[in-house]
């Protein structure tokens, strides 16, 4: 066992899922502005301290995903925010992609870029305490997309990437987001899912990446949010299983859904299914933002000051998570 899969199994393992809490600012003044709480760096730190110090993050949370701002704060006690995520038991990761921009010769696609000054930034982040990171493709689905020019875009950073951070001794996450937006359907969600997936790993063979030490976190196979072909959650299931059997290399240790615009709930209900049916040997698990964390939002922008109460919706909602990611789930736990 390499020292890069252990790192992805303590992430993973055990029912435990990752908190993906590296909203950009840009992104997180709009979450705090939908609750009417001011976006300032003490906000956001305070909120994301109440969460990574709370007790799921014991049981539940194996690996934070951070943002830039974030990484370089200290909470309350005067630890770093790392510090304090590994005082917990879990893992300290980092996004280190710049955002997905337009696509040369395809405007209506997006290309994600960051590789420049890569290799600095990630000794830096390793100095910080990060041990594992995240980079997020983006493809939209409609008659004409994802382009080969998209997919094979894509694929090439996310290859680049992940070379650049094994050699410095951290585990890629590798995130092609196959966007719900639109009015597809389940079965073309799943062709061109299985066909972005399966480019990604051509192109991390292609450079050598070691697929045992890698994290995939991709969408689940669901129709477009505008679609008319409304599909059981046993399908969503046995379509999301046959996907990845099909175009994730064996090697992978384990792979983390994003939620992806479901909510709570839904992502929960889904993930548990997925565990039910798992006819695979690759660890199920979670890596959800919004999923993990709306309701403990709406509830702390109440009050901010009311850390404890903050922490309960949060702990209920990583331990529905845990569960899910070991097919233990069930509805009326939800109440109790």
């Amino acid at each position: 066992m390499t020292e890069l899969n252990k790192i992805a199994l303590k992430i993973i393992s055990n029912g435990k899922g990752i908190l993906a809490a590296d909203e950009s600012n840009g992104t997180m003044t709009k979450r705090l502005d939908a609750v009417n709480v001011p976006s300032t760096p003490e906000n956001r730190l305070l909120f994301r301290e109440t969460l990574f110090s709370s007790e799921s993050m014991k049981d539940c949370i194996g690996g934070v995903i951070l943002y830039d701002e974030t990484i370089n704060q200290s909470v309350s006690s005067g630890k770093t925010v790392a510090e304090s995520i590994l005082e917990s038991g879990a893992v300290p990761g980092i996004k280190v992609d710049t955002g997905a921009k337009v696509l040369a010769n395809s405007v209506e696609e997006k290309v994600t870029e960051g590789l420049d000054g890569l290799r600095e930034r990630l000794k830096k982040y390793y100095e910080k305490g990060a041990r594992f990171t995240k980079w997020r493709g983006v493809y939209n689905i409609n008659k004409f997309h994802p382009s080969k020019l998209a997919i094979h875009s894509n694929a090439h950073a996310l290859a680049r990437y992940s070379a650049l951070v094994q050699e410095c001794g951290m585990v890629p996450i590798v995130e092609p987001e196959v966007l719900m937006d639109g009015d597809h359907s389940a079965e073309d969600c799943l062709s061109k899912t299985s066909e972005v997936i399966k480019k990604c790993f051509e192109d991390l063979i292609l450079h050598k990446v070691d697929l045992t030490g890698v994290i995939l976190k991709p969408n689940m196979i669901l129709p477009g949010d505008k679609s008319k072909d409304k599909i059981s959650k046993e399908e969503i299931s046995s379509k999301t299983l046959e996907c990845l059997k099909n175009s994730v290399p064996k090697e992978v240790p384990g792979i983390a859904f994003l939620s992806g615009g479901q909510s709570e709930i839904q992502a929960t209900e889904n993930l548990n299914l997925i565990n039910k049916n798992n006819n695979t040997d690759f660890i199920m698990t979670y890596s959800f933002g919004r999923a993990l964390q709306q309701s403990a939002l709406k509830f702390w922008s109440k009050d901010i000051k009311n850390i404890k109460g903050t922490q309960n919706i949060f702990n209920h909602r990583a331990k529905m998570c845990t569960l899910a990611a070991q097919g233990k789930w069930s509805s009326n736990l939800e109440n109790k």
